[in-house]
């Protein structure tokens, strides 16, 4: 067995791991751009047509954890390969829904290369949690994790009598966080990993508690007793996210719950996929009013009731916004901004001015309220404890400048911490880092 990282040994996003058996079987892991910096979009090797062909030669399958953009970017180039792609049901619903809408203002060029990735992802392959997938000899199971995708994964890779465990991005705070290390015990930990292939995006940021999202809905619910008037800024595709203020905005008898027709039809996504399977009641949305068709009834209930918007930055929302805001009273009236804060703050890499723009463009009041996506320091340690690899723990969707031997973990586990190696052979297994 060969295990190459292409990419994310010493950056968050963009990671590419490839698996190799020995009978040269090849997968693999994720396959998305570099995260862009700020209003800039990516600049990303995989672009160029050379470098992708490469990278895809004797590829015999490719496996998401997830369909964030620096997760999952270039299944059209996929797809013309003749390479099938897989991902989770929800995902894929999830995604799709994404693209049409996204077709539905492009035009010309942008929206053949939309249409061309719409084919792709119709043609992806599904799978279900602890459910073995074979690719010639090399053998994959997905298991869920919680993330700020609604429907994330991590893989268990056997081949060459090895077994791999690659993480993606994973959190112990959200909903469901609470089945990680059950999950590990149960159907992981007993099957004797070699290698951990995990992120550690948390690493390099603020060591502080990490909220749950159970506790970020209180602190919802905090807020809009203090605020009539709630616009909310987050993911559309967060689905903990969007039920944490949409149970939050339940507690408030007739106030409305607004969203426009890409919202609603993630939400009704959400319901009919997560919210399918059994106790998943926080992904059963029930009644929500979209704008365009309830208008009347949406600004009525201002002056008694309030309101509770789930916002983007479009033309659409700011015109919807600029009819609304004049029926508000300023000092009644918040922005909760729900999502990475370096994307409104000055001098942060990520800075994005047109999101500042927008989150500043009124005289509402604006509360920060997010939790993060990615494991606490403290989960990863856990993760790594529980796992207890024989071989070696590979760090991905790191900020280079982080120390992955920092986590308390056991010395015998630091020592295992793989970050540097171009090329090393243990227990049987080539390590490849590029």
């Amino acid at each position: 067995m060969t295990i190459t990282i292409h990419r994310g040994i010493n950056q968050i996003g963009g990671c590419i791991t490839e698996i190799k058996s020995e009978k040269g079987t090849k997968i693999l892991i994720d396959l998305g751009h570099n995260l862009p910096e700020g209003d800039k979009p990516s600049d990303d090797i995989y672009d160029r047509p050379e470098k992708m062909d490469e990278l895809l030669e004797g590829v015999n399958a490719v496996f998401y954890t997830h369909p964030h953009g620096d997760h999952l970017s270039f299944e059209a180039i996929v797809r013309e390969a003749g390479i099938p792609q897989y991902i989770g049901k929800a995902s894929k619903a999830m995604l799709l829904v994404l693209k049409r809408q996204q077709i539905y203002r492009a035009n010309g060029e942008r929206k053949d290369t939309l249409q061309e990735s719409i084919d792709a992802i119709e043609s992806f392959r599904e799978f279900d949690a602890k459910e073995t997938i074979e690719i010639g000899d090399v053998r994959v199971t997905p298991y869920f994790v919680s993330h700020s995708a609604a429907d994330a994964y991590m893989f268990v890779v056997e081949c060459d009598g090895r077994r791999i465990l690659h993480t993606g991005d994973f959190r112990d705070h959200g909903y469901r966080g609470k089945g990680l290390l059950p999950t590990i015990a149960t159907y992981i930990a007993r099957r004797k990993i070699d290698v951990l292939i995990t992120e550690g995006t948390m690493l390099s940021r603020d060591d502080s508690r990490v909220q749950s999202e159970e506790e970020l809905k209180k602190s919802a619910i905090e807020l809009m007793k203090r605020y009539d008037n709630v616009f909310v800024m987050c993911s559309s595709m967060d689905a903990d996210r969007i039920s944490s203020f949409y149970n939050a905005n339940k507690e408030f008898k007739g106030r409305p719950f607004v969203v426009d027709g890409y919202q609603w039809t993630q939400m009704k996504t959400i319901s009919g996929t997560l919210g399918a399977a059994p106790k998943a009641w926080r992904y059963r949305f029930g009644r929500q009013l979209y704008y365009n068709k309830h208008k009347e009834e949406i600004q009525k209930s201002i002056p008694h009731n309030g309101v509770t918007v789930l916002i983007r930055n479009n033309y659409q929302m700011c015109k919807m916004i600029d009819e609304l805001y004049p029926l508000m009273k300023s000092e009644k009236t918040c922005l909760i901004y729900s999502q990475f804060r370096g994307y409104v703050l000055k001098g942060h890499k990520a800075f994005q001015q047109r999101t500042y723009d927008f989150v500043h463009s009124k005289d509402w009041h604006i509360e920060y309220l997010h939790t993060s996506g990615h494991a606490s320091r403290e989960a990863l340690a856990a993760v790594c404890e529980k796992v207890n690899p024989r071989f070696a723990i590979i760090p991905i969707h790191r900020d280079e400048k982080s120390d992955f031997r920092s986590l308390p973990i056991s010395q015998e586990l630091k020592d295992k911490v793989l970050t540097t190696t171009p090329h090393e052979a243990i227990g049987g297994i080539d390590v490849v880092i590029r």
